[in-house]
Formats: structure tokens, sequence, C-alpha cells
């Protein structure tokens, strides 16, 4: 067995060469588990996934316009609230009367914070991000709320083609 760097580090030799059966297997044991230790932490580190990623980033802008069915968009006054609407947990009317703003499809907004991978719509395997928007156009210009990343779109969009 070919001995490790270590074991000369950790293994002694008793009274001027003379070793003993147990003491040798003992010693080579130890340095085998201390080399596993101390390589276990770079090979965990490694075996991490890397954190997941934002659809947008701060500061972007974006423009407000969900589905084709309905592209009036409901901007939240609280990010748990935003991702349990998100998510299919909203059990009562009166909170998304409350609770949120509806902006026309087209309304630009200014990305503020994106949190990767907190929504998760209850009927498929889709992962939304929520995302935190300044309103910069509309009658709700200034004001602040969240959405869910189904809720932006990119790019430039002329009037006409975000207006139903």
């Amino acid at each position: 067995m070919p001995s490790l760097p270590i074991v000369s580090l950790v293994c002694k030799e008793h009274h001027d060469r003379t070793w003993q059966f147990g003491h040798v297997v003992r010693c080579r044991a130890f340095a085998a588990a201390a080399a596993l230790a101390i390589g276990a932490p770079a090979g965990i580190a490694a075996a991490d996934p890397p954190p997941p990623v934002c659809s947008v980033a701060v500061g972007e802008p974006v423009m407000l316009r969900s589905s084709d069915f309905d592209p009036d968009v409901l901007v939240w006054d609280a990010r748990q609230r935003a991702i349990d609407y998100a998510s299919g947990n909203v059990h009562n009317e009166n909170d998304v009367l409350v609770h949120t703003l509806l902006s026309r499809p087209g309304t630009r907004a200014i990305v503020t914070a994106c949190l990767p991978g907190t929504a998760r719509p209850k009927y498929t395997s889709d992962v939304l991000d929520t995302i935190g928007v300044k309103i910069t156009s509309g009658p709700h210009r200034g004001r602040y709320g969240w959405v869910s990343s189904d809720d932006v779109r990119f790019g430039h969009m002329s009037q006409a083609s975000v207006t139903p």
C-alpha cells in the first residue's frame, strides 16, 4: 500500500524502528481519515448547485403586462402577498381589492428587487421570480409594489402592441 504524505506527519516511529502491527494499521487508518476530512469541505462546496439567478436585474426598465387573456397586472403591496397570489394561495377577494394596484398593460416600471424562484404556481412545475418594482408611468407613477416574473416584459415595445 503506498504511503500517504500525511502519514509521515501523523505516524511516529516507536523505539528505534520497532513497529507493532496494530500501531501501523491504526496510524494509517487515522491518516486516511484525516486526509478525507481535510479534502471533504472542498468537495462539498464544489458539489453545491449554483444559486438561482433572477430573470431581471435591479435597475432594469420593464413593462408590466400579464397574459393575453387578461393583460392587466395586479401590483401587490407586500412581497409575501405577491408570492401567495402567484402560488394560488389567496383565499379572500377582499385581500385582492385592498392590497393591490391594478396597472394597465404597458405600464412602465423599474426593477427594485428580485427574489429568484420564490413563487411556485399550484398547477404547473414552473418556478417564478418575485420582482419588486417602482411604477414610472400611468396613474400609479411613483408607487412601489411586487409582481411575478410572468407579469414583466423586456425590451422596446410600442404602445400599440401592448394595448388590447
